[in-house]
């Protein structure tokens, strides 16, 4: 797809703004939230801070990317399963950065997993089921 926006223009207002994908939220601006995290050529990236003249060419995911035919991912179901969010703000760039981290390693450690998610804060403090919700995914639980 050519892209057609400000070259500088950030990766994030481009999804909304001009391909609609409201999925990708913008938090803080600044690539300190995570709310923003899409997967470009298989990591996860802030793409408030991404220029969009750095995706042309590039294989890029959002959360509007996930499920198929109208089905979950199985990241997104077990999330959903285990009542992971609260308010949901978070909820995009979290789920990106899980999705990046387990097509990388289907069984990640729990540092991995630790190490994958400290970019993205949940204001709500729903880190507890969230970490259940993973831990039965790194365990095959979810499946």
């Amino acid at each position: 797809m050519k892209l057609r926006g400000e070259q500088r223009m950030a990766v994030a207002a481009f999804l909304r703004d001009v391909l609609d994908l409201k999925g990708t939220k913008i938090g803080c601006g600044n690539g300190e939230c995570g709310a923003c995290t899409i997967v470009v050529n298989g990591d996860a990236v802030c793409s408030c801070l991404l220029p969009l003249h750095r995706i042309d060419g590039a294989e890029v995911t959002t959360i509007e990317g996930l499920s198929r035919d109208g089905a979950l991912h199985p990241i997104q179901a077990t999330l959903k399963d285990f009542g992971a969010f609260q308010c949901g703000y978070c909820t995009p760039g979290v789920t990106m950065s899980l999705f990046a981290l387990f097509s990388a390693d289907p069984q990640p450690e729990e540092m991995a997993v630790l190490e994958a998610l400290q970019g993205n804060i949940c204001r709500c403090s729903g880190y507890v089921k969230l970490l259940e919700a993973v831990d039965a995914l790194r365990r095959g639980a979810a499946e």
